[in-house]
């Protein structure tokens, strides 16, 4: 039982990267548009504006992507904005905008995420062994 766990785990944590970096190739295989380059990495979106789809040019102005792109969540902004530019001015304050976000939005959260995720499952076994006794 305890291999069958592991494999559940490792499968759980496998499955969103592996489906990450599927859209992503498949994005870059289909787009025509030169990306954005920066420190010699190239993007897959450009850096200009284009209004109907999301850009590099977003990342810095976010007033011109709520405008453009966020047609779902226009009803929302007024809850998500101090929050999400929270975020953004903790990274900013940390002094390695770049990094922080790595740290804590590519590794930290996400492994939070999980570890919660396995205690729920793990938690979630105990109670169908215990039901089944």
């Amino acid at each position: 039982m305890k291999l069958k766990k592991l494999n559940i785990y490792i499968f759980i944590l496998l499955i969103p990267v592996l489906f990450i970096f599927s859209v992503n190739e498949y994005s870059r295989l289909n787009t025509s548009n030169k990306g954005f380059v920066r420190k010699g990495v190239t993007a897959i979106n450009p850096s200009v504006k284009i209004p109907k789809k999301c850009s590099w040019y977003c990342h810095t102005d976010t007033g011109y992507c709520k405008k453009h792109h966020t047609h779902l969540l226009k009803n929302h902004t007024s809850k998500i904005d101090p929050f999400y530019f929270g975020i953004i001015k903790s990274l900013h304050d940390a002094g390695d905008y770049g990094l922080a976000n790595i740290i804590f939005l590519v590794i930290l959260f996400p492994a939070l995420i999980y570890v919660l995720l396995i205690k729920s499952i793990s938690i979630q076994i105990k109670i169908k062994e215990l039901k089944n006794g």
